[in-house]
């Protein structure tokens, strides 16, 4: 079943590369359908899915052995985390695929380079083997390199080339700590459960804590944690919208996901050690996102910078849970059931605003909020949906992003409380900031250019709406995806099944 959800994209993207000379809607139905697959087979996955007490933390569970002197196999499996983040991932890329887009008449390559996103992201995020990890997560930026250089606009080349740099050299951070984490083992493996069992580099203090460096740094790029953050902002402003929507819902996830599954899990001692710094980096992260994304013009560089606000409310309940010595297992859990629900918050709601972003680019070619005003008189629906993933965004009770920042939050004011309290100010400055922007973009007086502005279309307002209802669903009732993630968060809190 697992393995279907990584092999079908795959096999999709193959069959586009080689089938000769297809018309742009054939690439996009066959695109659509092998994109879909994955969404079903992981929500088939969820229903059969065991949150009882006692119920092992890994289900699903697939083995077979490719390389048996180093302890490396295909294996696939998941967790409560690990599901509904990858239930969130395959939801964003049947909507990035079904979103209108101006292919520059490269159909094929570009729902073929789509598909091959889905399936190596999807392979980060249910693979038990730490070998298989690496390679999807590296191979995660080939398809995300080519869909910003070729089908973005502005100097969409260099935008590409940095995100290529600056990620693949955290990936290979993240290569020499996996390897120094493997090494340390006897016999030899990359069985993550094993190594979750046997902890390593308990008690190896300096050589535990380089390889902690190592996972920080690689993962800290890709989440991204500030100072680690220059290459996001003009990757998002030259990509299409659609790769947007993909680089700040599934890829960033990658980095905040892989600090819980490795570090977090595999060195519980260590990251304990040094886990108020990574708060103290997350803090930072918050206050600078928020604060740079309210001076942006850029309506895209302004959602940009609240990604990097918005991670670090992850990374400072990923922090505040694996802070063992200090504060209880309640609190502890609810950080990181708070982190894991910020991720899925996160990649519905700034996935929709990328969409969005999107929106304005192919109508008008602009990004400049001060060209922007009066829109809610001649496109009434793009405002309603901007405006609710906008003020989820922002954290209004009732919605996605309150339910996240408010575990977040009380988990964290129960092992840090003056990071939390200072924490909390990021807050106020993204209500503001996203306040603002609704007020350029859409109140006011209608430039006379945008007499003729035309609303969002039918595929753009379905896609939109299932991204906001779910967003809603969340926020007024989330016990159906809490539920899930608190099997995974007490186990790895040590507060049982």
């Amino acid at each position: 079943m697992l393995t279907a959800t990584i092999l079908v994209p795959l096999l999709g993207a193959l069959a586009l590369a080689f089938w000769p000379n297809p018309g742009e809607r054939t690439c996009r139905s066959l695109a659509a359908a092998a994109g879909t697959v994955p969404l079903i087979l992981l929500l088939a996955v969820w229903l059969g899915f065991d949150t009882a007490a006692g119920a092992p933390q890994f289900q699903w569970v697939e083995n077979a052995p490719w390389i048996p002197s180093l302890g490396i196999g295909w294996r696939m499996g998941i967790d409560g985390i690990a599901l509904a983040v990858a239930t969130m991932s395959a939801l964003l890329f049947v909507v990035a695929i079904a979103w209108p887009a101006d292919t520059q008449g490269r159909a094929r390559s570009y729902y073929a380079w789509f598909l091959f996103l889905e399936g190596v992201s999807l392979g980060v995020f249910v693979t038990l083997d730490l070998l298989l990890f690496y390679v999807f997560f590296d191979l995660s930026l080939v398809g995300l390199f080519f869909l910003i250089g070729r089908w973005g606009h502005g100097d969409a080349r260099r935008a590409a080339f940095k995100f290529f740099v600056y990620t693949f050299a955290g990936s290979l951070a993240i290569l020499l700590a996996i390897i120094s984490l493997v090494l340390a083992t006897d016999p030899l493996t990359f069985d993550m459960r094993e190594l979750i069992a046997r902890q390593p580099l308990a008690g190896m203090d300096v050589r535990a804590a380089l390889v902690l460096l190592g996972f920080v740094v690689g993962f800290g790029i890709k989440t991204p944690l500030v100072p680690l953050h220059t290459w996001l902002p003009p990757a998002h402003v030259d990509a299409p919208g659609p790769a947007s929507a993909i680089l700040a819902g599934v890829l960033l996830k990658m980095g905040t996901y892989g600090l819980i599954r490795i570090p977090y899990s595999m060195m519980s001692a260590t990251f304990s050690r040094y886990a108020l710094a990574l708060g103290v980096l997350a803090v930072v992260s918050i206050l600078w996102g928020a604060l740079v994304a309210m001076a942006q013009r850029d309506l895209k560089r302004r959602i940009a910078y609240t990604s990097v606000n918005h991670m670090g409310y992850t990374v400072l309940g990923i922090a505040a849970a694996g802070a063992l010595l200090a504060g209880d297992q309640t609190a502890r859990q609810l950080a990181l059931t708070g982190a894991t629900v910020e991720m899925v918050a996160h990649g519905l709601i700034t996935g929709s605003l990328f969409l969005i972003s999107g929106a304005f680019w192919q109508r008008a070619r602009e990004y400049d909020l001060q060209a922007y005003g009066g829109l809610a008189r001649v496109a009434p629906r793009l405002t309603g949906l901007t405006i609710l993933a906008s003020f989820a965004s922002l954290g209004l009770p009732g919605l996605a992003g309150f339910v996240a920042e408010l575990q977040i939050f009380v988990g964290t004011f129960g092992v840090y409380p003056w990071l939390a309290a200072i924490g909390l100010l990021g807050i106020l400055i993204t209500a503001a900031l996203f306040l603002q922007m609704l007020q350029q973009l859409f109140f006011g007086d209608l430039p006379r250019r945008w007499a003729d502005f035309s609303d969002l279309g039918r595929v753009e307002v379905g896609a939109l709406t299932v991204m906001g209802l779910l967003i809603v669903a969340i926020g007024i009732y989330p016990a159906w995806l809490l539920t899930l993630i608190d099997h995974a968060s007490a186990l790895l809190t040590g507060g049982g099944g």
